[in-house]
C-alpha cells in the first residue's frame, strides 16, 4: 500500500456497553460517553459510534420516554459536542428526539470540531414498542462527511431491509452506520444479514449493538464488515465495554465494486416498483 492509499483509510472505534435501566440519566451517560471519547482519540479513531438509544437505553416504555425527550439542540446534544470537541473524535449517538410531530428514535452526528452534520429519524419502526413510542422518519438517505468518507446513517431494523441499504450504496454512502438494539435469538442478524447487506451493496457497515445478559437480552455482536462481507473487526465473545476499532479504507470500496459489480450491473429498467 502506497503513502496516497495509506491516507485513504480511517480508524473508527465502535463502543459496545453494557444496557440498564438505571443508567437512563443523561449526566451519567455523557460521563461513560467522555471516557469511551478519550479512549477512542487514545486508540487513533476520528469516529466513535455507539448504540441505538444510546444516551438513554431502549424499551422504556412510554412515559420515560417520554420524560427522557430531548430536541435536537437540547442539553444532551450541548454535552456531546463538548466531548466532541475536547477529544477531537466525531460521535455518532442515539435519543429519543422531541419534536412537534412526536418523538423520533434518532441518532446524530457531531463532527471533531463538535458541529452537528447530520441527523437521522428512524424509518422502519420495529414491533409494538416502537410503534406506539416514535414517529417514523420520513427521509432515508442521509450522510455527512468524516475525513475522506462519506457517512450514512441507519438505525437496527432499517438494515434488514435491502432497499435501505442499497439506496445509500447508490447515493454513494462509503461507510454505513447502524446504531442498534438488537436481542437474542435474533444473533442471525449481525451474523448473517448485516454481512450480506455489506457485499451486496458493496459499502463498509457498523453495526454496533449494546450487550446484556439473559436469554432474550441485548447479545452484543457489534462489527464492522468490509465490502466483501468480511468481517474487518468484530466483538467475538466479547460482552460489555468493549471499545472495538476498524480500519476503514476507501480503496476496498473500488476493489470489491470490480470483483463484483453488482452495483454496475444492475438492471433496474426491469424492477419495476422493486427498484
Amino acid at each position: 500500500m502506497n503513502a496516497s492509499e495509506k491516507a485513504e483509510a480511517t480508524r473508527i472505534a465502535c463502543w459496545q456497553p453494557e444496557w440498564a435501566a438505571s443508567r437512563s440519566h443523561r449526566d451519567e451517560f455523557l460521563s461513560r460517553l467522555a471516557q469511551t471519547a478519550s479512549s477512542a482519540a487514545d486508540g487513533g479513531a476520528t469516529l466513535l459510534i455507539t448504540p441505538e438509544m444510546s444516551a438513554t437505553g431502549y424499551l422504556l416504555g412510554l412515559a420515560r420516554t417520554s420524560e427522557l425527550a430531548e430536541p435536537a439542540d437540547g442539553a444532551l446534544a450541548d454535552g456531546v459536542r463538548e466531548i466532541a470537541r475536547r477529544t477531537g473524535v466525531a460521535i455518532v449517538y442515539g435519543w429519543p428526539e422531541l419534536t412537534g410531530e412526536g418523538i423520533h428514535n434518532s441518532v446524530q452526528l457531531v463532527d471533531a470540531a463538535g458541529a452537528v452534520t447530520a441527523r437521522y429519524r428512524k424509518t422502519h419502526l420495529h414491533g409494538e414498542f416502537d410503534t406506539s413510542v416514535f414517529t417514523a422518519g420520513d427521509q432515508l438517505v442521509i450522510q455527512a462527511k468524516v475525513g475522506a468518507l462519506t457517512v450514512g446513517l441507519l438505525v437496527c431494523y432499517d438494515v434488514e431491509f435491502p432497499e435501505t441499504v442499497r439506496a445509500h450504496a447508490l447515493a454513494g454512502t462509503d461507510l454505513l452506520v447502524v446504531p442498534t438494539a438488537l436481542a437474542r435469538p435474533w444473533e442471525f442478524v449481525a451474523q448473517t444479514l448485516v454481512p450480506a447487506r455489506a457485499f451486496e451493496s458493496q459499502l463498509f457497515v457498523a453495526y454496533v449493538n449494546w450487550y446484556s445478559s439473559g436469554p432474550n437480552g441485548y447479545c452484543g455482536l457489534s462489527r464492522v464488515i468490509g465490502p466483501d462481507g468480511r468481517a474487518r473487526a468484530d466483538c467475538g465473545g466479547a460482552r460489555a465495554g468493549t471499545l472495538l476499532f476498524a480500519e476503514v479504507d476507501r480503496e476496498d470500496l473500488g476493489t470489491a465494486r470490480r470483483i463484483t459489480p453488482y452495483l454496475l450491473d444492475r438492471r433496474p429498467e426491469l424492477y419495476g416498483t422493486a427498484r
